[in-house]
């Protein structure tokens, strides 16, 4: 079967586990030792962590709603982009929604994902979310702190500093 056309399965799959919650179900689309790298949570390793991180979702939010778009697969590589939202149930937002764009890479392995990772705007989901601008801040600071920690950013640096 064509790489793309299992892919968008793959995606509508995703999808409705990670919505409904399914957390189980989610996390039986990772191969066993998989990753997902989540914006707001941080790296989940395994399918008993990628399950407990899809609990924790459905913890402050409720009513999701994920779009995957403009999917595209090469072999075990694949991107798409995405509209995420959902109604919150922390204050002092709570029933409001709650959206943004971003994209996310898969890297496949054996018709699975082996690993997961997506970027964002957290600052505005943040804003949304109303946390003080100190807090944001910060965040923002750490985030970008683990940035130049990437393997893929030291490398950047480096070649951009030899020239």
């Amino acid at each position: 079967m064509d790489s793309m056309v299992q892919f968008e399965r793959l995606l509508g799959r995703f999808v409705q586990a990670a919505c409904t919650p399914d957390p189980l179900g989610f996390a039986a689309l990772f191969h066993p030792e998989g990753s997902y790298d989540d914006g707001f949570f941080g790296v989940h390793r395994g399918r008993d962590e990628i399950a407990s991180m899809i609990e924790r979702f459905h913890e402050g939010g409720r009513e999701f709603h994920w779009d995957f778009l403009h999917p595209l697969c090469a072999g075990d590589l694949a991107y798409a982009s995405y509209q995420f939202s959902y109604r919150s149930k922390l204050d002092p937002v709570k029933d409001q929604i709650i959206c943004f764009n971003g994209m996310a890479r898969f890297h496949l392995r054996d018709d699975l994902i082996q690993d997961y990772a997506e970027v964002f705007d957290r600052g505005m989901a943040f804003a949304q979310l109303q946390m003080p601008a100190e807090k944001i801040s910060c965040l923002l600071e750490r985030y970008a702190g683990d940035l130049r920690l990437q393997a893929d950013t030291k490398h950047h640096l480096l070649k951009r500093q030899q020239g």
